[in-house]
């Protein structure tokens, strides 16, 4: 996975070349999410046009699109039902949105855009979903995620096994075992061991979840 914030213009290669150009006072790139046949996590770093679930799942040509709901526990999906050519269960999406999705084939996904304000994320005790804001480099281990949030368990979603990757705190030790390098808009899984928020240093916020009528 690379990620890159490059002033004034941006060049990507994705099937044909485009740019995208800017004021000199903004700061536009992107991060770029490697997608394998299957379910695959990312998230939404940069200022999106996505408002709908759908919409980055007919982007991707890929049949479900998923959220992992705190209160729940569980994901919820949209999901592409081909007789009817439209979406059940589509829900909004923003950026800082932590997303689940499954392909039939292997591409890529690049957030594009400018740099949003970075997102809070409301924690449970229980499982939660969160992505590394994009001004915390400093969280360059699942460690020290864990241990800012006060978690137990980080996870990171193993496209090839199919299955999360665990850093596990193992408490008679005090230290992390199975710990790995993170780095800024990484999609991950935490278990929290009591209720509280992951926000940038200015506390600023991302739109809550909502269903399409």
């Amino acid at each position: 996975m690379k990620k890159f914030i490059l002033p004034l213009m941006l060049l990507l290669f994705v099937g044909s070349l485009f740019a995208v150009e800017s004021d000199p006072s903004e700061v536009v790139g992107y991060v770029k999410y490697d997608i394998l046949a299957g379910n695959n996590m990312l998230a939404i770093p940069m200022e999106t046009d996505f408002e709908w679930a759908s919409e980055l799942g007919d982007h991707l040509g890929v049949t479900s699109v998923s959220i992992w709901n705190n209160q729940n526990q569980a994901f919820d999906a949209a999901n592409y039902i081909e007789l009817f050519t439209s979406w059940d269960g589509d829900f909004a999406i923003d950026s800082g949105s932590v997303l689940m999705i499954n392909a039939t084939e292997s591409g890529a996904f690049f957030s594009l855009g400018g740099i949003p304000s970075d997102p809070t994320y409301t924690i449970v005790a229980g499982n939660n979903t969160v992505m590394i804001p994009l001004s915390r480099s400093d969280i360059d281990m699942a460690s020290v995620l864990g241990d800012e949030i006060g978690a137990s368990v980080v996870s990171t979603w193993n496209n090839v096994s199919q299955a999360f990757d665990a850093a596990n705190y193992i408490e008679l030790f005090t230290s992390w075992d199975g710990d790995f390098a993170t780095s800024i808009g990484d999609p991950l899984m935490i278990n929290a061991n009591e209720a509280g928020v992951f926000q940038d240093a200015l506390g600023r916020t991302i739109n809550t979840k909502a269903t399409k009528k």
